[in-house]
């Protein structure tokens, strides 16, 4: 019997290390690249976790992360008011609705959905960026288009979130915004709403595991602080890569299992 306890306390152990250290990488390249949730939410199925439930529970993992990042571009959204109201307000209720579509998921739903869910992001992540980063100056989008298309991504982002930023960025660009730290500061303040509101649902739905969210947060915590000073050390092209990597290897992954 001891021995039984004794090896069940030794996998806890080395599965909440291994939980702590991918949540520490994904913190890391949130801070920097983003896509810090084909590593999180993969790995708390790995450990167990039933998929709704990892997907909950990276949410929460991921989202102080976020919340630092908003707080960081303070400034920038200063002086992007009247827009950050009238999409923060469909951002609210497009992740409300997201997050109560989740929760009305069965487990088997959302597994068969979750590899075309990661094919939509790791696309999304791959060539995303490149077209927010080009497209700025060269269209101008009604702002009318600009909210419903928020209000779409919003819903995404409260069900899944993954390449969710990449998409606002998408957005901004078309609207004919340029300036990319004042993007990023919308997208930050925007993503944290979604994803808190996502957060509170699933909390009073019951459908968080706290016990690998408690430890994934600490890990977030810090690989965001500290990763992201080492990450900055490294060439972005070459962090972007590696999340591409990880992103299609991971949608890989689901497509076959």
């Amino acid at each position: 019997m001891l021995s039984v306890l004794g090896d069940l306390c030794g996998q806890l152990v080395l599965t909440s290390i291994f939980l702590f250290v991918v949540a520490a990488l994904g913190g890391a390249l949130n801070s920097v690249a983003g896509g810090g949730s084909f590593l999180t939410l993969p790995s708390l199925i790995y450990a167990g976790v039933t998929p709704v439930a990892a997907n909950a529970t990276s949410t929460l993992a991921m989202w102080p992360g976020s919340v630092s990042s908003a707080f960081a571009y303070r400034r920038e959204i200063t002086t992007t008011t009247t827009p950050l109201v009238l999409l923060g307000g469909v951002s609210l209720v497009g992740g409300l609705l997201g997050a109560l579509l989740l929760v009305r998921t069965s487990d088997t739903s959302f597994l068969r959905l979750l590899p075309w869910l990661m094919l939509v992001a790791a696309a999304t992540f791959t060539f995303g960026g490149r077209f927010a980063s080009t497209s700025g100056g060269s269209s101008r989008t009604s702002f009318a288009v600009v909210v419903i298309l928020q209000f779409v991504i919003s819903i995404y982002g409260g069900y899944f979130g993954g390449g969710m930023g990449i998409m606002m960025l998408a957005t901004y660009a078309l609207a004919g915004m340029t300036d990319i730290h004042e993007m990023n500061g919308l997208k930050a303040v925007l993503g944290s709403a979604i994803n808190g509101l996502a957060l509170v649902s699933f909390i009073l739905k019951g459908i968080v595991a706290w016990g690998p969210g408690v430890v994934m947060i600490a890990g977030g915590i810090l690989g965001g602080y500290f990763g992201a000073a080492f990450a900055r050390g490294i060439d972005a092209k070459w962090v972007r890569a590696f999340v591409i990597v990880i992103g299609w290897g991971m949608t890989a992954y689901f497509f076959v299992r």
